[in-house]
């Protein structure tokens, strides 16, 4: 993973941190349509609540990996033994809060896909009409941290009964997966064909 230190890039990015750098280039605000793919997503930004992101990326691994991939699938039946088994994985975030908050989410979404034939992808998507809002902020502090769009989602979600689902997270997680184009327009990635 070697990045280029002069690329103009938004100014929340350290350009001297060579996986944020990775991260801003070829992941942030790059659509994601995958159900599966949106649900990891959705938990890991759910476990950065009160944490810098920094922190969930340089735990992403170990997180992935002690989730068996964040799958819901998988994560819908787990028991109190994985939950302990997580608990004592000093690799991950270890709040029994955001563990149980992730077997239940999996539990809903599965719920939803299974029961109420909803597709987790269409479900998402469909606050911002199917398609990334673009702004055009020239610097990153102007970019609001909440928006009418996650508040409709996080009410939603909520009332589904989805936790760490606030329209602060949620807002970020829509950043993260593309449904908002929130990168400065001087960044080299603003208007490139990954968005």
């Amino acid at each position: 993973m070697s990045h280029n230190t002069d690329l103009p890039r938004c100014g929340w990015v350290s350009p001297t941190d060579e996986l944020y750098c990775d991260y801003h280039d070829t992941e942030w605000g790059v659509p994601i349509r995958d159900s599966k793919s949106l649900f990891s997503k959705l938990i890991q930004d759910g476990m950065q609540a009160g944490l810098a992101w920094i922190t969930i990326l340089r735990k992403r691994e170990s997180i992935l990996k002690a989730f068996e991939g964040l799958d819901p699938d998988i994560i819908a039946h787990y028991t109190d033994k994985d939950r302990e088994r997580l608990l004592a994985d000093a690799g991950i975030i270890r709040s029994k809060l955001k563990i149980n908050a992730a077997i239940s989410n999996a539990q809903i979404y599965i719920k939803m896909r299974d029961e109420e034939g909803i597709d987790f992808s269409e479900y998402l998507w469909s606050f911002v009409d199917g398609k990334t809002l673009q702004n055009t902020w020239a610097e990153f502090k102007d970019a609001p941290v909440e928006s009418p769009e996650s508040e409709a989602m996080t009410k939603d979600l909520k009332k589904r009964g989805f936790k760490f689902v606030g329209p602060v997270i949620i807002y970020a997680f829509m950043q993260a997966v593309g449904m908002v184009n929130d990168h400065e327009v001087s960044c080299h990635v603003y208007g490139s064909s990954k968005l």
